[in-house]
């Protein structure tokens, strides 16, 4: 498809060499860091203000052109995938920093900000933003996706750090979801409405955060244990007692070996725990000494602490660096990753059954997880051109993912439904998907926000 002569005039007349029908930029913004095929837009608008995206939206539905928002495009469910085509509108340029207010502990971005140059910016104030997804995420894509990562077991979520959101609705409209009180009963919470909803209902241009105080102290540590139980159990038992992790991450052996590879590392191939805490010097210090007590009696080993910034950033490289990792073991391979997310009790049957699939798979394969909050990944690492390789990953996520529900969990704990988890939603919500299809066609009636994003069409959705 092109782009019809109307809309190419308007949006030239708008933007002038912001709106870009290049194959070029077409293609760096057809969703390509997932596995699934890349679905181009007919063209790519750069906005720099609320108004111009407002106007942007109002040209599309003019022409009855989809519209698909895009930040840093690193999710991996196809959520950035123009399947239908029309106009990408890459918010990366709203990268503005409009207001840090220490004495609220919050602070209002344009979506483009980057997670990590939000944190530099406010180095100097005493403050930082917590959610941390391992990419470098924009704050608009992770708003859109409900991000969450290696801190979530303490900081919570994106859903628990938004205080507001500007959003430009489908009607071009531009509508604030809220003020920044910390609490509320005025109105229908809008502003948890559009959390999640990865651009099916409007595009998110601003948010206003939950900042919070840098500890006194920060401590990280890594230690192995015999098997998946073990490690989960210590997870579990340190949170059952109290104690306040920032972070607890597991790899399991797979990945560590991979990541041993990549990084030129040296870890000992087992299950590992990667801890860290938060807090007062001596605080810190008790919480440490539990955390090992806990880990003893569970087997764990190789206990390593790390106290300056530079050594524990060197700790967390192996798992930060677990996706590339694993891909990087086949030329030519992309990733497949996918998560669930169980309550803490399920946790380590949940594992233990995924590493049972992966048994006899014949792609590599990682497990990775923010096992404090009963969130888990498995990347494969597959040839997008073998449709047999494809079809066994398949069947494996599937599988997993009824896992998963079976234990009310649910079928992505953080990626985002995109196109690779629509298929579970009715397993997963039953007749609650028909309230989610009525919000949809309430406010985007014309189905022209990310389409085929979340809800199956209706005629797949009955086959």
């Amino acid at each position: 498809m092109t782009l019809n002569p109307d809309a190419h005039a308007a949006l030239s007349a708008l933007l002038g060499d912001r709106l870009s029908v290049s194959q070029a930029d077409r293609d760096h913004h057809a969703g390509t860091e997932a596995h699934h095929a890349p679905a181009p837009p007919d063209a790519v608008v750069w906005p720099l203000t609320n108004e111009e995206t407002a106007e942007i939206v109002r040209i599309c539905r003019a022409n009855r052109l989809p519209v698909i928002g895009h930040g840093a495009g690193s999710s991996l469910e196809g959520n950035t995938s123009a399947v239908r085509g029309g106009v990408c509108v890459d918010l990366s340029r709203m990268n503005a920093i409009l207001a840090v207010r220490p004495d609220d502990l919050d602070c209002t971005v344009q979506a483009g900000v980057t997670r990590e140059d939000l944190n530099t910016h406010l180095r100097d104030t005493g403050l930082f933003f917590p959610i941390d997804p391992g990419a470098n995420a924009t704050i608009g894509g992770m708003a859109a996706t409900r991000a969450s990562g290696t801190n979530a077991v303490r900081y919570g979520t994106m859903r628990e750090n938004v205080l507001t959101l500007t959003v430009v609705t489908p009607e071009g409209d531009i509508v604030k979801t809220a003020r920044r009180a910390r609490k509320s009963s005025a109105g229908y919470d809008l502003t948890h409405l559009f959390i999640g909803s990865e651009g099916t209902l409007g595009l998110i241009t601003e948010v206003t955060l939950k900042l919070y105080g840098r500890p006194e102290a920060v401590r990280s540590a890594v230690c192995t244990f015999p098997d998946p139980e073990s490690a989960c159990r210590t997870a579990i038992e340190a949170i059952q007692v109290g104690l306040p992790l920032a972070r607890v991450e597991y790899l399991d052996e797979g990945c560590i070996r991979a990541v041993n590879a990549y990084s030129n590392m040296d870890e000992a191939e087992a299950d590992t725990l990667f801890v860290e805490f938060h807090g007062s010097e001596a605080g810190v210090a008790e919480q440490v000494a539990l955390f090992a007590e806990l880990a003893d009696g569970n087997g764990g080993s190789s206990f390593r602490w790390a106290e300056r910034e530079e050594d524990r950033n060197r700790l967390w490289k192996a798992r930060h660096n677990g996706y590339p990792a694993t891909v990087n073991q086949r030329p030519g391979a992309k990733g497949w990753a996918t998560d669930v997310c169980v309550p803490l009790s399920a946790l380590p049957d949940c594992i233990n059954h995924a590493k049972g699939l992966l048994a006899d798979c014949p792609v590599p394969a990682s497990i990775m997880g923010h096992v404090g909050d009963g969130n888990f990944h498995v990347v494969f690492c597959v040839d997008p051109n073998a449709p047999e390789e494809l079809e066994i990953v398949s069947r494996i996520n599937s599988a997993m993912v009824e896992k998963a529900l079976d234990s009310d969990g649910t079928s992505t704990g953080e990626h985002g439904v995109g196109l690779g988890k629509r298929k579970y939603l009715e397993a997963e919500h039953g007749p609650t998907l028909a309230l989610m299809r009525r919000i949809k066609a309430a406010l985007d009636p014309d189905d022209l926000m990310n389409p085929e994003k979340i809800l199956l069409p209706l005629k797949e959705a009955a086959e």
